[in-house]
């Protein structure tokens, strides 16, 4: 112990190891905030999952009872499944380009506004469907179910448009809900559309995929915040070690009894474990 207080006071008088003390502190705050901050996006995204898987397993309810306004809509209503009864106003239907399939095939949604009984105009995405032979369009577009039908959709939010980018005509670059008003020409919800999910009456899709995930699918993945903050934590502790390993290299240049008498301890203990010089010969002779 006498040993022990002797260092310390040796290593105290150095102002050298005062600033590699704070700079080791220091070095550990900031990996604890890093590692924190990691926790903390970890949470976020279990929230989100939850939220969402809650959502997308809910049953379907009325669409004014979650979008009371043509603008009305919460983050925290993604993925909820609305019902709308309907037609579908199939001369104002658009492409939406340079989408992919989760295989990452390119194509495009197919959106079609359907007109509510109320005179509204909710947009619904029909779905994804693959490029033609000419790259421009597809080959064919499945017709909407003709006459009043009734749809089940999840919500998603209006992702407005893209600057500078432009489309031909019956194409659309985002799904910007607003310029799909404009096109329609009558009231229309613009904070939110439907994937839809069902319909009935359905009508035959062909080549039209519907690609909403499942509700174990749909969540946010909590990705690596976990194994990060605990890298955090292990590289605070690693800046202790390496203060530690770095005083003891330093009190053996300057030939410490205390430490100089440990290695010389450490180094026996090696020489002991190690096999002989005979034990080596023998096993290269066995070798052979």
């Amino acid at each position: 112990m006498r040993q022990i207080v002797r260092i310390l006071k040796t290593l105290a008088a150095d102002g050298r190891w005062h600033r590699y003390l704070a700079l080791a502190i220091a070095f550990a705050i900031g990996c604890g905030l890093l590692s924190w901050w990691q926790f903390s996006r970890r949470a976020e995204s279990a929230a989100s999952t939850a939220l969402i898987t809650a959502n997308a397993s809910a049953a379907p309810v009325p669409l004014t009872d979650l979008l009371a306004g043509l603008t009305s809509y919460r983050s925290d209503e993604q993925w909820r499944t609305v019902r709308v009864e309907g037609t579908y106003l199939t001369d104002d239907q658009l492409l939406v380009r340079n989408r992919v399939d989760p295989n990452g095939n390119p194509g495009f949604e197919v959106l079609t506004p359907l007109r509510l009984a109320d005179g509204t105009v909710f947009v619904l995405d029909r779905g994804w469907i693959s490029i033609g032979a000419d790259h421009d369009r597809p080959d064919s577009v499945p017709a909407p179910a003709s006459g009043t039908v009734t749809v089940d959709a999840r919500l998603q939010a209006d992702e407005g448009p893209l600057p500078g980018r432009t489309a031909p005509s019956g194409e659309i670059p985002s799904i910007d809900l607003k310029a799909v008003a404009k096109d329609v020409g009558a009231p229309t919800y613009t904070g939110a559309y439907g994937q839809v999910r069902s319909e009935s009456p359905a009508a035959p899709i062909g080549g039209l995929e519907r690609i909403v995930p499942q509700p174990e699918d749909t969540g946010v993945d909590e990705g690596t915040h976990l194994s990060y903050a605990i890298q955090w934590i292990i590289f605070a502790l690693l800046g202790f070690v390496a203060l530690g390993w770095s005083i003891r290299r330093d009190l053996l240049d300057a030939g410490d009894e205390v430490v100089t008498a440990a290695e010389e301890r450490a180094e026996a203990r090696r020489a002991r474990r190690a096999p002989s010089d005979e034990a080596v010969e023998d096993l290269l002779t066995d070798a052979r």
